[in-house]
């Protein structure tokens, strides 16, 4: 796929939608965003990338991992109408990375089927260099079917940019790295052991700093986390549901994001198809499940909050579509409002 055209307006806000090619995904699309009504229009997309599941954007470079058993990953120029991969996929020596992250000059990588971080430098030009660094996850979990070895999942920085964070679905633990900004080294500071079998995917920061909040995807339970970026420590302080009691399942969480505000929580589930809301007290250490809603479509995959806060956004991989959501102010419930058609999506992102 490709596209031609001016180059565009950067002060305009773009989304930016991933999709695996494997199972009819278009690659890379970029779409134009209505800040008013929170609608996508599809602009051009480019298929050079195979698999580009999960996104990161950097200015008019965006990057993108290649969620295949050889592992890699692009840049794309996203400048026009229709992104343009730049130079040739570059390997980060780990299987199926699913994540990516944008820290310190590098790019970081959670490789899901080797159970590792890698750390690759960044050209001023945002094209990405060879991997400085494979940190390797050890260990297991009791659910032989899901976490038999380590599985990364996500890597981030923390709201300090003092520390990197990696959630591992596979040893039901978060950890802790300092990354040398110099050098791309990854060096392991802790580890967190969350409740067994809960299969941590995802976590998101509150805005203050002050808490963290990951979502399992083995049970549809969220686990709410102290975090003192000072020492670099992350402390469970309980769990709260996702999905109603009684819900029969089975529900795999996906995604969560937190509004700019702290007063609201989401979550994607899988399998119900629904989005959770929950509310978040002043200080966002008590968190409580107040409603849930059909994701507009299949197997959400991913959840996205637009930059203005007014919109959500559900990636839904198997129905093929990305559905927004306007959201209330008082409330956080949030209401369809439209979609476009995108197969097998995986990811959105905003710039």
């Amino acid at each position: 796929m490709g596209g031609t055209g001016t180059v565009r307006d950067r002060s305009a806000v773009r989304a930016y939608i991933g999709s695996f090619t494997s199972a009819g995904g278009r690659g890379v699309l970029a779409a134009d965003v209505d800040t008013e009504t929170g609608a996508l229009t599809v602009t051009g997309g480019s298929d050079a990338l195979a698999d580009p599941s999960f996104l990161a954007l950097a200015g008019p470079v965006l990057h993108a991992v290649s969620e295949t058993g050889a592992g890699a990953v692009a840049a794309f120029d996203v400048s026009g109408p229709a992104p343009r991969i730049l130079g040739a996929p570059v390997p980060v020596e780990g299987a199926a990375p699913t994540h990516l992250a944008l820290a310190a000059g590098h790019l970081l990588t959670a490789n899901y089927t080797s159970g590792s971080v890698t750390a690759l430098p960044l050209a001023e030009d945002g094209t990405v260099g060879p991997a400085t660094t494979v940190l390797r996850h050890e260990g297991s979990g009791p659910v032989a079917s899901r976490q038999a070895g380590p599985h990364a999942h996500q890597v981030l920085p923390d709201p300090s940019g003092r520390w990197i964070v990696s959630v591992d679905l596979g040893t039901d633990s978060v950890r802790v790295c300092a990354l040398d900004p110099g050098t791309g080294a990854l060096t392991l500071h802790g580890e967190t052991a969350l409740r067994p079998g809960t299969g941590p995917r995802h976590l998101v920061f509150h805005p203050s700093g002050t808490h963290a909040y990951v979502l399992n995807e083995l049970e549809p339970t969220l686990t709410v986390c102290r975090w003192d970026a000072d020492a670099g420590v992350l402390e469970p302080l309980g769990e709260t549901p996702v999905v109603p009691e009684g819900t029969a399942g089975p529900s795999y969480p996906s995604e969560v994001v937190v509004a700019p505000d702290g007063r609201f929580l989401w979550a994607a589930v899988r399998g119900d198809d629904t989005l959770a809301v929950l509310a978040l007290d002043p200080d966002g250490a008590e968190v409580a499940l107040v409603a849930t809603v059909p994701c507009g479509g299949t197997w959400p995959r991913d959840l996205t909050l637009a930059p203005s806060g007014r919109h959500l956004y559900a990636a839904n991989e198997r129905s093929g579509d990305v559905t927004w959501f306007g959201l209330d102010p008082e409330t956080g419930i949030p209401a369809r409002e439209g979609s476009i058609e995108a197969p097998a999506a995986s990811c959105v992102v905003f710039g």
